[in-house]
């Protein structure tokens, strides 16, 4: 496994506060460059290429995160290229490529598999080129620079803890039934996910307070390819019909992002089972109203304006010769070196607090009224 680290708490909030305001400023101060635009020392030319290869449109998240790159690095005065890698690791391989070609003087990696990379990430490094891992992991390679996320181990502990709580409050007594559900194996945040979420569960589990009888424990048992809803509906329907029987019910699902949690709900009521309770992530819109209607049980938010600013203000950095700022220089080791980051700070979400979490989401309170 990658390495696991002691968590660096950092003033997030009020950073992500001020790298917000940086992006609605729309600009740096003219003082940054010589009035001929030019570069700083070590820096690079205003209104340079910035280039961002995002993976296939999976979440909501995702897609969200496209228009903020396009309109906060448009209006920080770069030229913008951001795409999406719908067919997979082939096609980001030639976006990166065809990027380094037009001469990006950064480029933002959400990987699609951050394994299958190096060799492009490499050639940018060798043309000078910086390269910034967005919230997934590049994975063995020295030539990824940065890594801006929000940090998904302790996202996979803050999910564990939110199912035994959950569990707790809508279950009764132990012993609880349980299943669990990972991402997809290529992406390089579902270990991490599944490492925290097990670090909470496993002693549990150990102490016969939870009980999982698919005995359906090993990631490569758990894993979701290419994190497809119907790929965990199809897994779902089958432990249930081959498990669950009798007095034997099914109280709670890991899942780790609300798409597969949705799945899972689906294949609980599609097997006339109780509404087990299900953990999520990523706070997409039809979660949240699940949420607020009493099924689902929690998500986790992860302001993807915070994220996207956040390495909107490494690229500034960069701009002007300075040292991006970090707040992690230990916890990610990628199998070729620690890669520098920054730590974003997620927030689990509930019934009880979904309101108050979301009040300056204006996305999600225009859909939640």
């Amino acid at each position: 496994m990658f390495g696991r680290r002691s968590w660096a708490k950092a003033a997030v909030a009020a950073v992500a506060a001020a790298t917000m305001m940086l992006s609605a400023c729309g600009g740096r101060e003219a003082t940054e460059t010589d009035p001929g635009g030019e570069a700083t020392a070590g820096g690079f030319e205003t209104g340079s290429l910035i280039g961002v290869s995002l993976p296939q449109k999976t979440s909501e998240n995702w897609v969200l995160a496209e228009s903020l790159f396009n309109d906060g690095l448009t209006e920080a005065g770069y030229e913008a290229d951001v795409q999406f890698a719908n067919s997979g690791a082939s096609e980001q391989q030639n976006q990166i490529q065809s990027m380094i070609t037009k001469g990006a003087k950064v480029i933002i990696v959400g990987a699609v598999d951050g394994s299958q990379l190096g060799a492009q990430v490499q050639q940018a490094k060798d043309a000078g080129i910086t390269v910034i891992a967005y919230d997934r992991l590049l994975l063995n390679t020295a030539a990824v620079d940065y890594y801006v996320a929000f940090d998904p181990y302790k996202v996979g502990e803050l999910q564990g803890q939110a199912l035994l709580d959950g569990l707790a409050e809508r279950k009764g007594e132990a012993p609880y039934n349980i299943e669990l559900i990972a991402g997809s194996p290529d992406d390089a945040n579902t270990a991490n996910f599944f490492n925290g979420a097990m670090s909470v569960l496993q002693p549990k589990i150990d102490d016969g307070t939870l009980e999982i009888p698919s005995g359906q424990v090993a990631m490569d048992q758990v894993a979701t390819q290419g994190w497809k809803a119907e790929n965990v509906q199809r897994r779902m329907d089958t432990i249930l019909s081959g498990n669950y029987s009798g007095d034997t019910t099914l109280d709670g699902v890991l899942s780790p992002n609300d798409t597969l949690a949705r799945a899972a709900l689906t294949s609980a009521a599609s097997a006339g089972a109780d509404t087990p309770v299900v953990t999520g992530q990523d706070s997409e819109v039809e979660s949240v109203k699940s949420i607020l209607d009493g099924e689902q049980y929690m998500t986790i938010y992860k302001d993807t304006r915070e994220l996207v600013n956040q390495s909107i203000a490494m690229v500034d950095a960069l701009q002007t010769g300075a040292e991006p700022e970090i707040n992690d220089t230990e916890s990610y080791d990628n199998g070729a070196k620690v890669v520098p980051a920054y730590n974003l700070e997620p927030v689990v979400v509930t019934e009880a607090n979904a309101r108050e979490v979301y009040a300056d989401d204006p996305i999600l309170q225009s859909e939640l009224g």
